[in-house]
């Protein structure tokens, strides 16, 4: 029998909180146990898994209905209110049955009729009743990962009802995006099976790119004397540095395709978007006196 847990006081609100309180607690415990803060810590990634599943059950208006109502079988909720309608109608019609002389009717027959065609375990309670076989909960999570993780397929793992689950996350995942891992989510009851596991991935971006689908957005500085006469730079990709040579009089706010250097394609290994710079010209600074005449020099040049 699952353990009754506690999630307003995972939260640290009481059972009356709004759900701008509820946001709020939430958004303060996940910075506090972010994995990405406490590297290593153990304790800190079990508080982050707890603090997610409280979010998940208090901030949405439904589960926490369920929940406030049926405790640590709120997961069931449906199911069980369904059964109480079953019951409450079958009570109803025996009691016709019996004034008519029709005696005890079959309720394992009547329930099974009720829930057209769920599977039934081979058990039966004290009065001879089947009991039906119920889908797990889905669970859902989140897992920050920063964008230069997800550059290439790594392996990630998870604790997932107090066992850790390792998965592959393909190289080339979105922020928001979600997989579903099947059967990793809450036991069946009464031998049916479990549910899924849905993972949705935060992702933070600590690089100097722009990512917009599979391309990468870069802008590149470029002085004033590279832009007027040419030359070469080098930049830095997701892949590392490429060398580029620059045309003369090249324009501020010029714009360069570097084809396959962008972001790996989610699930198409090998496929690459593109990278694209934008040059922004940088002027020079703190000129000496024999800078700024030559530079009066070329004005006069240009204007005559």
């Amino acid at each position: 029998m699952a353990a009754f847990i506690d999630y307003y006081q995972i939260l640290g609100i009481s059972k009356d909180a709004d759900e701008k309180a509820i946001k709020k607690a939430y958004r303060k415990l996940a910075r506090k146990y972010h994995p990405d803060l406490n590297p290593g810590d153990q304790e800190a990634e079990k508080k982050f898994k707890e603090v997610n599943e409280a979010n998940e059950v208090l901030g949405n208006a439904e589960n926490r209905k369920k929940y406030d109502k049926y405790g640590k079988d709120w997961e069931h909720a449906d199911e069980i209110e369904k059964q109480r309608r079953a019951q409450q109608q079958y009570q109803s019609s025996s009691r016709g049955h019996r004034s008519n002389g029709g005696g005890n009717a079959d309720f394992s027959d009547f329930f099974e009729s009720m829930f057209g065609g769920q599977s039934f375990t081979g058990g039966a309670d004290n009065f001879g009743r089947r009991s039906p076989r119920f889908r797990g909960q889905d669970f859902r999570a989140s897992l920050g990962l920063k964008l230069s993780d997800v550059y290439q397929t790594q392996k990630q793992t998870v604790m997932v009802n107090g066992k850790n689950l390792r998965f592959t996350i393909p190289a080339g995942i979105k922020d928001q995006q979600e997989i579903k891992i099947k059967g990793q989510g809450g036991s069946g009851a009464n031998g049916g099976p479990a549910g899924d596991l849905y993972i949705r991935f935060d992702i933070v971006n600590d690089t100097p790119f722009h990512r917009e689908g599979d391309d990468l957005y870069l802008e590149v500085p470029l002085d004033l004397y590279t832009a007027l006469l040419g030359g070469e730079i080098t930049i830095d990709t997701m892949d590392g540095k490429v060398r580029l040579k620059v045309k003369p009089e090249t324009d501020n706010g010029a714009k360069v395709k570097l084809k396959g250097k962008g972001f790996p394609v989610y699930k198409k290994e090998g496929s690459f978007g593109d990278l694209y710079l934008t040059y922004q010209v940088v002027l020079p600074k703190n000129l000496s006196e024999e800078d700024k005449e030559l530079f009066r020099q070329l004005a006069k040049g240009t204007a005559q």
